[in-house]
């Protein structure tokens, strides 16, 4: 691993493993995000990697020689953008070991290809450049298609932030999202909440027609104790971890993004139906990507 702060050129790639891994384009939201990730590089005592992505043609020698310049002008652009990222990275922990490159293609392409061999990718919520960080294709492609998590930070509001919030579903298969929430509190050594968002009475097999009348608080007590039972495992991997368990009848963007308005991070799955991976790369993870005020972590299916 090189020196903490040193900056790598195009074609001096190193492997990506076990290292959390962060794109910036320079905006206050890739900053936040290059910040976010030095912190979590340095609790989970692991290197940090910063991306970020130019224009394959700045590497091509220019038929024009009057675009030389130009060239230069754009990569030292580029070069810049990644010193101050080490920079904010740096001066955010100290301790931190980071390396940044600018890397040629496509921003989408190339975070996701980078980042098979890494723990996370970090990514701002917004901001324009060339890294294309901005809340629209770029970062729903990589959120959708990563295969490790990805969390996306916006630049934060300023006050006190407490604990990790969990949104899941009541079965208990597809366990991604809720392992690395656990993971995440006992990190910070913080509470969890586990949210369930509820709307109608679930069916409970194929075939089943929900009932027109039923009884709310009957139904919210139905739906914590399956909570309970999906959570005793974890609870028992996790001894130290304080979980706190909810459920709450409403729409879950509207539900998570009220639960963890001043928490340290929300985590949610990308797809499946059912299980703790139950909230889909649709409506409630799109929504959260919009309006969550911490720092979101979508997580695949499969880690």
């Amino acid at each position: 691993m090189a020196p903490a702060g040193e900056r790598r050129g195009h074609g001096e790639e190193a492997t990506l493993v076990n290292q959390v891994l962060v794109g910036t384009d320079g905006s206050d939201s890739g900053t936040a995000a290059v910040r976010w990730a030095a912190e979590e590089a340095v609790r989970r005592a692991l290197p940090l990697r910063i991306l970020h992505a130019v224009a394959p043609w700045l590497y091509e020698t220019p038929v024009d020689p009057r675009f030389a310049s130009i060239r230069t002008w754009l990569l030292s652009q580029g070069g810049t953008v990644v010193d101050e990222a080490v920079a904010a990275a740096c001066e955010r922990e100290p301790g931190v070991a980071v390396e940044g490159e600018l890397v040629p293609g496509p921003a989408t392409r190339m975070l996701l290809e980078r980042a098979g061999g890494a723990t996370m990718l970090v990514l701002g919520r917004s901001g324009m450049g060339a890294a294309g960080l901005v809340l629209g294709s770029t970062t729903l492609q990589v959120v959708a298609h990563a295969p490790v998590p990805v969390v996306v930070v916006r630049s934060l509001e300023p006050g006190e932030r407490r604990g990790v919030v969990v949104g899941v579903d009541t079965a208990a298969s597809g366990e991604s999202a809720i392992a690395l929430a656990f993971e995440e509190a006992a990190l910070r050594t913080a509470p969890l909440r586990v949210v369930h968002a509820w709307w109608h009475p679930a069916s409970t097999a194929p075939g089943d027609i929900r009932p027109l009348v039923y009884d709310p608080q009957a139904m919210a007590e139905d739906e914590l104790r399956r909570i309970e039972e999906a959570l005793t495992p974890w609870r028992e991997k996790c001894p130290d971890v304080e979980v706190i368990p909810e459920a709450v009848h409403g729409r879950a963007g509207r539900v998570l993004t009220e639960a963890a308005e001043r928490a340290e991070l929300l985590v949610v799955g990308t797809r499946g139906r059912g299980g703790f991976t139950g909230l889909l790369l649709g409506s409630v993870s799109h929504a959260l990507l919009h309006r969550a005020k911490c720092p979101l972590a979508v997580v695949p299916a499969a880690r």
